[in-house]
């Protein structure tokens, strides 16, 4: 899988989005435990999906003593931006395209 793919299936996962928009928020850096106090779930299993925000990008792991403390890196978002904007310019033009034409076809009946 892609890179752009592997951030758009880290995001598609409301659990995933929750721990993301958690980090995000956080002024500092929060460890698995305190993240898997927000869950009912086990820590294992919050721990399964903050891995794979990691090897999205969007979350960097470091370990101090024998915790680990989660930071979101938002910068890989960027790429989905840019992917999105490709479509949005497209579709904005198409629709411009029809407005015209439709504009044409109704002067030309009146």
């Amino acid at each position: 899988m892609n890179k752009l793919g592997t951030i758009l299936k880290a995001i598609a996962d409301p659990t995933r989005r929750e721990i993301f928009h958690l980090l995000i928020l956080g002024s500092a850096a929060l460890s698995i435990t305190q993240i898997s106090e927000h869950f009912s779930m086990s820590r294992q299993a919050v721990t399964k999906h903050i891995k794979y925000l990691e090897s999205a990008g969007l979350v960097e792991i470091t370990k101090k003593g024998r915790e680990q403390f989660c930071i979101a890196n938002s910068i890989p978002l960027k790429e989905v931006d840019n992917w999105i904007e490709t479509y949005e310019r497209f579709w904005h033009n198409k629709l411009n395209d029809l407005d015209t034409h439709l504009k044409s076809k109704r002067d030309n009946r009146t």
